[in-house]
């Protein structure tokens, strides 16, 4: 441990700042201006240069990368897979579901599409939000509510809720496609301007 604090002080600002102003300290001993008080200048000049070294800054914490998180929420959209497939939801929102998890595999699954989301930290948060939190909680109210209604039946139909929870759901990973399709319309367009450009 000390032996890495001082291995860690050798390759500091404060020692290297400390030790150019000691050998300017030396530089004026053998020219003959420090005289017989050379240890002192040389001492003195290498405190000095230590003290006005600025001072180590702490390393940058390491944050996952977009593409990293989004690697992560592939994982959790596998486990959501298996969630839903042992649920067992009615065959009316079975086909809005299956529809809504076609479009986030597509989004997710690794291509084109995905190296362009995970240059959107925006979009991977929305994807990310949808997997971790909007499926499973919208699912899992749907099967609380609709053991209470087997209880106390007349009430609304806890499917027209899922229903409509999965078509806003739908729209927005539909936003987030088309947010990356203009994306890509975009870049395109612009490489075809820049190569007109470059001919005139």
């Amino acid at each position: 441990m000390a032996t890495s604090k001082a291995l860690a002080y050798l390759e500091s600002r404060k020692n290297l700042t400390g030790s150019g102003a000691g050998l300017v300290g030396l530089v004026l001993t053998f020219t003959g201006v420090a005289g017989t008080y050379w240890p002192v200048v040389v001492a003195g000049l290498y405190g000095a240069g230590a003290l006005i070294a600025p001072p180590e800054r702490p390393p940058l914490p390491e944050f996952p990368t977009p593409s990293a998180q989004l690697g992560e929420v592939r994982a959790d959209f596998r486990k959501l897979e298996t969630y839903l497939a042992e649920v067992g939801l009615p065959a009316s929102t079975e086909a809005r579901l299956g529809e809504l998890t076609d479009l986030l595999t597509a989004l997710l699954d690794p291509g084109w599409a995905a190296e362009l989301l995970a240059q959107d930290p925006e979009g991977v948060h929305v994807l990310s939000r949808t997997v971790r939190q909007d499926i499973p909680e919208a699912v899992d109210s749907f099967v609380r509510t609709r053991w209470w209604t087997r209880l106390a039946p007349g009430q609304e139909p806890p499917e027209r809720h899922l229903e409509r929870q999965l078509a806003l759901l739908k729209e927005e990973a539909e936003r987030l496609a088309a947010d990356l399709r203009d994306a890509e319309a975009r870049r395109q367009e612009t490489h075809t301007r820049y190569l007109e450009d470059r001919n005139n």
